[in-house]
């Protein structure tokens, strides 16, 4: 018997659907500051956040980190020296940085609080959060929203993509990371202030669109002729 066409077109989206990548975009924006005598003047950047089946993408200019659970691995690519560092999964950073930057990541402590009020962030309805970051030589203060009215399951991708993303690009440890996870729902805005070296610096980072559509070939994979490091130095460490 032949099933109805309206069957058979529900069975195909759902296919489709189910395939489908989240495409994720967003703009950064960091005012002037000066650092040891040198002024940096104010910089607007953008990234693209990928998630697809069990792998996740953070894409921009100058680095790409790429958590694929299929492989166990997470690759933080070095655009500008066309290198990469393939960490394995479950993450721990501390085995891939010089010893003096592990003590310090191990030192890092997070606070999060919940603001308990809300606010609309382009379309997405929010909570709000401040969190405190104190790295020793660094401090953070951070107001973060966040929504759960995303096409995808914002849980599972902050449990298993996330969390390693922020593992890998903030140098956190595993106390910080549980303390994030407070946070619920997937970040739609971030305005942070930072102190370091007697120098303060403020940056805001918004989502502006998410999309559902499939990711570009080659998305989840470290670009041809890019040559694999073991370790991060000390310059790749100051690198966030």
């Amino acid at each position: 018997m032949r099933k109805p066409l309206s069957i058979l077109f529900v069975a195909v989206f759902a296919v489709a659907f189910a395939s489908a990548d989240t495409l994720i975009r967003q703009t950064t924006h960091t005012d002037a500051f000066a650092m040891m005598g040198q002024n940096q003047p104010a910089r607007d950047d953008s990234q693209e956040i990928w998630i697809g089946q069990g792998q996740m993408a953070t894409v921009s200019k100058d680095m790409t980190i790429i958590v694929d659970t299929n492989r166990n691995v997470v690759d933080m690519v070095n655009h500008s020296k066309k290198t990469y560092l393939e960490m394995q999964l479950p993450l721990d950073m501390s085995q891939y940085l010089p010893p003096q930057m592990a003590q310090m990541m191990s030192a890092t402590k997070v606070t999060v609080t919940p603001k308990g009020t809300t606010q609309k962030i382009n379309q997405w309805n929010c909570e709000g959060y401040d969190v405190l970051m104190d790295m020793g030589m660094m401090k953070m203060n951070i107001a973060i929203w966040a929504t759960t009215d995303v096409p995808f399951d914002w849980a599972q991708v902050q449990d298993k993509l996330a969390s390693q993303v922020m593992k890998a690009s903030m140098r956190l440890n595993d106390a910080a990371i549980a303390e994030f996870k407070k946070i619920k729902g997937f970040q739609v805005k971030a305005d942070i202030a930072m102190e370091i070296m007697q120098s303060q610096m403020k940056a805001s980072t918004v989502v502006t669109e998410i999309l559902t559509q499939a990711a570009p070939a080659g998305t989840f994979q470290v670009p041809a002729g890019y040559t694999k490091q073991d370790k991060l130095s000390m310059e790749d460490f100051m690198r966030r």
